[in-house]
Formats: structure tokens, sequence, C-alpha cells
């Protein structure tokens, strides 16, 4: 499952996203500026305390899916 399944943000539609636009679904955490909660995110050393909170992020890192 990409992220934007997961959040049905319809991203990839319009690919708005860096994470679409680099076919980086199950790792989004690592590119930089994607789109979350509406807002551009930085770069990874900027952005991944707020993914560690990010129920799809928690839910890759567990296994889960």
């Amino acid at each position: 499952m990409n992220c934007w399944d997961f959040k049905k943000c319809g991203r990839e539609k319009d690919k708005s996203c860096s994470a679409v636009s680099e076919d980086a679904g199950r790792s989004c955490w690592y590119v930089a500026g994607t789109m979350c909660g509406g807002q551009v995110q930085g770069s990874y050393a900027e952005k991944i305390g707020n993914c560690r909170q990010c129920e799809f992020y928690i839910n890759v890192q567990s296994g889960e899916i």
C-alpha cells in the first residue's frame, strides 16, 4: 500500500506530491517536498519527527502494511 492510498489524499491523480512523482509511496518520509496535511514538507531531517507520529509510517515500520 502506498501512502496516498492509505491517507486517501488523492495526490496520485495530479501528481502534486513528490512521493508520487518519485514513486516513493512506501517510503515517503525519505523524499523531500512531500505533501502532508495540505502543506509541503521539508527535507528528511526537517520532517522525520512528524513522520514518526504518522499512522502510515508507524504501520509500515511495524510491518502491518
